[in-house]
């Protein structure tokens, strides 16, 4: 096993699943995903719905709710990619106007576990302060 060539087709995977959320090709990313994955969001429990561990399935969902309150989709751009084996950490930045004329521009660490060519789960860092003023405060 050369844990090198697995470190950077781990990169791939994760490269991957940001490059077709930003395509707007949402059965794409849930196709670089594992059907038992997790996906961990940072924050307060009950400070917002996105906060804490979903499902794939969970996932599906929001991920469809955003991509419909979004003109033209959320683009995605990956910054800084780090690999060691099966875990993978990224940088990322998301831009996009909402239909209520909001502007999210989110800054994100993430941390992947990818396992048999999948992503098993996902720790995800954000702002989340910026997450409530854009996606759930009062109009």
């Amino acid at each position: 096993m050369n844990t090198d060539i697995d470190a950077e087709r781990n990169k791939q995977v994760a490269i991957e699943f940001y490059r077709r959320f930003d395509a707007g090709d949402i059965p794409g990313v849930l196709d670089t995903m594992a059907d038992d994955a997790t996906f961990w969001i940072a924050g307060k429990p009950g400070s917002n719905p996105s906060v804490g561990t979903h499902s794939k399935a969970e996932m599906a969902t929001m991920f469809h709710r955003i991509m419909k309150q979004m003109r033209g989709g959320l683009k995605m751009t990956v910054k800084g990619v780090t690999a060691e084996g099966e875990r993978v950490a990224l940088e990322v930045e998301s831009y996009g106007e909402l239909h209520n004329g909001r502007v999210y521009n989110q800054e994100y660490h993430a941390l992947m576990t990818v396992r048999d060519g999948r992503i098993a789960a996902v720790r995800e860092y954000m702002d989340t302060q910026h997450v409530a003023a854009v996606w759930f405060a009062p109009a």
